[in-house]
């Protein structure tokens, strides 16, 4: 492809050992959960990494890959532990050199950062301290067992070789157990390999000798390293300044700078759209200072005037795009072309692809992409006979239903009562940090607009609509509207509903009352007190229903704090008055002034027209809120399903 974007460092070559790279690009090692239960190679998941490979990155790294079967992070992590593994791994490196890209595999050893049962026995860790994730008791390694691991890498590192890989990548980021050996805050042991800052350097440094000594001295060793832990005991930047060099020596042939690790407080490592674009770049550039090797900048880059800056200014080498690459799996070619409008953007929402790994124990997929994940079943073939296919409500589900039903070739007409698309997204994308989310919408009405799709604004669909209009089908995204509880003065002239307050539809002053603690509440209180407004939120249940475990959780919860906002946990509320709010909180009765009361008490979905649909005997399926209030994630991706299969 001719570099015909104005990315021009972006789109330069650059040489790693004995690979040589056609851009700047790269995709880092990033877990799906799509490997097959043995730890083989899966299907679902070389098709998904070939897709990736295919939109022009120029260098793939596949997820973290077990050296040793004690080493597995979770349960069907790909496996590279002895020879068997060779032929199936084989075929990850021919898809992706099918496409015209490198690749690399992550070799990993999770150390104390797993549990029993993907470990098949207790964890082993430099020292045994339990993991602040897992908090599963695990085994000191003897020194005889620290040999054994470092011939494990080595090994491990001439079998993805053998396999026809371009590169292996030495996981010592994370938290993990490289990561683990250079850290005070995991490694507490008194010996060769424990105590001074130069011990706790020896493991990782000799596993690269003999991963280097292994394969000989040209072939790619790219060590990912987290610069700065941001824990409280951890080693800071300063420390990783100094061992960079050392990794050279010892055979390193890039370094990847990632930082934090999965206990740090806020996930830098996967950080939320609350943290800035681009925020650890200084720390690659530190890096890049005191080494000659290539260095990889990584940490919530999608934007390539991010990524061109970076690299012209020195920063960094390459820039690794994570997220994006669930989200829009062609967005190199199109930054190549200067087709940056039809991006797809990743928002760093968390919810399909970390998120949904570590908290829910599913396969990754993004929230905003739903074919994420699903390539190895092939695209939805187009319609021989097209359908006149009604999609009422533009919102996410209504959007995502109608982009799918228009790719197939439906004649596709979106009804939206308001003047505008988007549905609750407008209310979503307002609170701090979250604008991001507008994005999507734009990018949906801009395809939407390419394939002759007619968003009808304004126009409420009646059961005349449909007797007249006779639709071969319709995708019903009607949403959800606010409710709230029967409280004595809830209909009170200063209470307000969340959604309102977001959409600036009505005056808030302080102090204000948020009822609800749930996301719309948190982010609510956000929106307030990020206009300086005193602002507390009372929640009946006695722990907050958005925890400070996932980034964005523990951001809202932070800036909460910080803004001078309560959390009152346990208040059930018994009355609204003119000028306060009464609860009652351990079975004692309390009242504290507001003047504005904002309800965010929970949603219910908007059905009333699919009886009409019924008796009308019109081919129908509900989707998203509509069917039951959720997240963004299961609004797109059945719009999505409905539009692929109607």
């Amino acid at each position: 492809m001719n570099n015909t974007s104005g990315f021009p460092h972006l789109f330069s070559p650059l040489t790693i050992g004995s690979m040589q790279l056609k851009n700047r690009a790269v995709m880092p090692a990033m877990g799906t959960g799509y490997a097959n239960m043995d730890s083989t190679v899966s299907d679902r998941l070389i098709q998904y990494l070939a897709r990736r490979a295919q939109g022009g990155t120029g260098l793939i790294i596949t997820e973290v890959t077990a050296v040793n079967p004690r080493g597995k992070g979770f349960l069907n992590e790909l496996g590279i532990w002895n020879d068997d593994f060779i032929k199936t791994l084989s075929k990850i490196p021919d898809a992706i050199h099918w496409e015209g890209g490198k690749v690399a595999i992550q070799l990993h050893h999770a150390g104390r950062e797993t549990f029993p049962q993907a470990a098949g026995g207790m964890p082993e860790a430099p020292s045994a301290i339990p993991s602040v994730i897992f908090n599963q008791p695990c085994e000191m390694m003897s020194i005889e067992r620290i040999h054994e691991v470092i011939n494990d890498f080595a090994d491990a590192a001439v079998r993805a070789q053998t396999a026809g890989f371009d590169s292996i990548e030495l996981h010592g980021a994370h938290g993990y157990l490289l990561n683990q050996f250079l850290s005070p805050f995991s490694n507490q042991r008194e010996d060769e390999y424990g105590g001074s800052e130069e011990n706790r350097f020896r493991f990782v440094i000799e596993v690269i000798a003999a991963t280097r000594n292994a394969v000989g001295p040209e072939y790619p060793v790219i060590i990912r390293i987290t610069a700065d832990e941001l824990i409280k005991g951890g080693y800071t930047l300063e420390s990783m300044v100094r061992l960079a060099p050392r990794l050279e020596e010892a055979g390193a042939s890039a370094i990847h700078v990632s930082v934090g690790v999965y206990s740090s407080p806020g996930g830098p490592s996967i950080a939320s759209m609350d943290t800035p674009a681009g925020f650890n770049l200084f720390r690659a550039h530190a890096i890049r200072d005191v080494v000659n090797v290539p260095v990889i900048g990584v940490g919530r880059i999608a934007d390539p005037e991010i990524a061109e800056k970076a690299i012209s200014e020195k920063d960094a080498d390459l820039i690794s795009f994570g997220r994006q690459h669930l989200a829009d799996p062609d967005f190199i070619n199109k930054i190549q072309l200067n087709d940056l409008s039809n991006i797809r953007p990743c928002v760093a929402c968390n919810q399909g692809c970390i998120e949904r790994m570590s908290l829910e124990m599913k396969s990754a997929t993004c929230s905003f992409n739903p074919e994420c994940g699903q390539e190895f079943r092939g695209a939805p073939t187009k319609v021989k006979k097209p359908l006149n296919v009604w999609v009422v409500g533009a919102g996410p589900a209504g959007l995502s239903a109608a982009l799918a039903a228009s790719k197939r070739g439906h004649v596709v007409e979106i009804f939206e009562q308001e003047d505008v698309p988007g549905g609750q997204m407008r209310s979503v994308s307002k609170p701090p940090n979250k604008e991001v989310f507008w994005s999507w919408v734009e990018w949906a009405v801009r395809q939407l607009n390419q394939s002759g799709v007619l968003i009808r604004h304004k126009n409420k669909v009646t059961q005349e609509m449909f007797a007249q209009g006779k639709p071969d089908a319709v995708i019903m995204a009607t949403g959800a509207y606010p409710v709230t509880a029967p409280i004595p003065g809830i209909d009170s002239p200063h209470v307000s509903d969340a959604r309102e307050v977001l959409m600036g539809k009505v005056e808030i002053s302080g102090p204000a009352a948020i009822l609800g603690a749930g996301y719309v509440g948190m982010e609510t209180a956000d929106f307030l007190l990020d206009k300086g407004i005193k602002t507390a939120v009372l929640e009946m249940q006695p722990l907050p229903p958005v925890g400070n475990y996932t980034s964005h959780g523990y951001w809202l919860h932070k800036r909460l704090k910080k803004g001078g906002g309560k959390l009152i946990l346990g208040a059930k509320v018994t009355r609204i008055t003119q000028d306060a709010v009464q609860f009652i909180k351990e079975d004692e009765e309390q009242t504290l002034s507001f003047t504005s009361v904002i309800t965010a008490m929970g949603a219910q979905s908007d059905t009333q027209l699919s009886d009409v649909l019924g008796k009308l005997n019109i081919r129908h399926v509900i989707v998203g809120d509509a069917k039951s209030p959720r997240r963004i994630l299961e609004a797109i991706h059945e719009g999505h399903r409905a539009g692929s299969e109607i």
